[in-house]
């Protein structure tokens, strides 16, 4: 497994070159037009994504059960976990000796 160092230079490095890279695009190259029209809308696209993401979310997803029905459940296993107890009686080796 690499070590975090490793990667974290990595990262550096990839960083430094890129920015090297999009200044040499945006304000040396020919092509600065289209570099900024790309950059512009490869940004929009991801921030309206991200938008689209939470929609589909919030569409899809079911809405939570109100509080008195989850309250009811719990009351319920409540129940059921304190009636379990009570049926097994006592347990083997522990209160009374008999």
């Amino acid at each position: 497994m690499m070590d975090d160092r490793v990667i974290g230079a990595g990262i550096l490095v990839g960083s430094l070159l890129g920015i090297g890279i999009y200044f040499w695009l945006v304000f040396l190259s020919p092509w600065t037009v289209l570099v900024i029209q790309v950059s512009a809308f490869a940004a929009v696209a991801a921030l309206l994504a991200i938008v689209a993401w939470i929609g589909y979310t919030l569409a899809t997803t079911p809405p939570p059960k109100p509080i008195e029905e989850l309250e009811k459940e719990l009351e319920g296993l409540q129940e059921e976990i304190e009636g379990g107890e009570e049926s097994r009686g006592a347990e083997p080796g522990k209160g009374e000796e008999g």
